[in-house]
């Protein structure tokens, strides 16, 4: 049974995208984004609308290759292609770009991407024993505040920053209590849908239409657990490289063959929800500490990522866990052999790209595990 509910998020990316022009057109200035690390809470602050960029899709990568290697990640390119091809309307209303450097591969591209559109590219610390990591993150924001004010012309305020702050602590609570309903088995909502909510989440034109949408899947989520009585397939755990709307054929592979994707662990799971910003601190330093502490491979040692992978292990009562590598995202390939060892279940790495010429092999990867669980 599907939540009724799922028809706005289904139709969500692409309506919000009609929002978006409305409100360009009348004079609001838009600030997109790529990666969980970019502070939103600041872009809002200043009343710039904060959006989502696309990155997850096929079809922009070969006009990207004349550009870009083409043993680059899928990512990387598809990011550079929507830019290059004007195909993501949330990069074509962007009055400016908001960027980090999560890898060698985004720094370059971003450099090229710059030609386009304004950029500020957020200098993350990549060592998590780095003593003056908070202050450089601090600064970094600052940058960010400086270049939204110059570029286009709006202030933050250290009041408007608090509200946006405590704002995102809500929505992110909210999201988590949707996420815990998965505690249920068989799970009230599938993985692919799950994802379609959370990723819709940074395309939303409208904060209030989408967490009165979140709170009534959570009821129609509610009612379909305490109608459900039989127990599903392997509850899967999914982290790795981050999976968006329009290459999730990973996960429906997984559910096609019965499994049960019950969170995502990843950029576009749990991995930005869990922590929230401190309220009672200065809004800076408080947003410093929670962005970096953000448990991604750019960062070394990442072991937080372990930590938190199999405290979700337990606490979500996980069979298995499936770590997605995109091609050439050389961190998270080299620290999948680390967290195998590390994750107190079984556990299979899955490299691949957004082609679905690998389909078939996956499915057998797949099958296979469950074979192994089943045992």
């Amino acid at each position: 049974m599907r939540a009724k509910t799922m028809e706005y998020f289904d139709s969500l990316i692409a309506e919000s995208a009609i929002k978006i022009k409305e409100e360009k057109e009348k004079g609001k200035k838009v600030m997109g984004y790529y990666c969980v690390f970019s502070p939103v809470e600041l872009i809002e602050a200043s009343g710039a609308f904060s959006v989502g960029l696309c990155a997850t899709k096929q079809e922009p990568i070969a006009e990207a290759e004349k550009h870009l290697p083409r043993n680059l990640c899928p990512l990387i390119k598809s990011s550079y292609g929507f830019a290059i091809t004007d195909k993501c309307p949330y990069f074509f209303f962007a009055d400016a770009v908001m960027a980090e450097t999560t890898c060698d591969g985004k720094k370059k591209m971003y450099e090229l991407m710059a030609d386009i559109k304004p950029m500020v590219v957020l200098d993350i610390p990549n060592s998590s024993v780095y003593r003056k990591r908070k202050e450089h993150w601090m600064e970094e924001i600052h940058r960010a505040k400086d270049f939204i004010k110059d570029e286009l012309g709006l202030e933050v305020t250290e009041s408007s920053l608090k509200e946006k702050i405590k704002e995102h602590n809500e929505e992110r609570k909210l999201l988590m209590e949707l996420v815990e309903l998965n505690k249920f088995n068989p799970t009230p909502i599938s993985g692919a849908d799950l994802l379609k909510v959370l990723w819709g989440r940074q395309f939303k034109a409208d904060r209030e239409e989408y967490i009165a949408k979140v709170k009534i899947l959570m009821e129609e989520l509610k009612e379909i657990s305490l109608k459900s009585d039989k127990v599903k397939g392997p509850r899967v755990l999914v982290t790795g490289s981050p999976t968006g709307v329009g290459q999730e054929k990973v996960i429906n592979v997984i559910e096609n063959l019965g499994g049960q994707v019950v969170l995502q662990e990843a950029c576009s799971g749990v991995k930005g929800l869990v922590d929230l910003v401190d309220e009672d601190k200065n809004p800076y330093e408080a947003l410093a500490e929670k962005y970096m502490d953000i448990p991604c491979s750019c960062t070394s040692p990442n072991t937080r990522r372990f930590e938190l992978t199999n405290n979700l292990v337990k606490e979500y009562e996980i069979d298995a866990v499936v770590d997605i590598t995109l091609q050439a995202c050389h961190t998270y390939n080299i620290e999948s052999y680390q967290l195998k060892k590390e994750v107190d279940a079984p556990f299979i790495q899955i490299e691949t790209d957004y082609s679905e010429s690998d389909v078939e092999q996956i499915k057998l990867r797949v099958s296979s595990l469950f074979e192994l669980i089943n045992e």
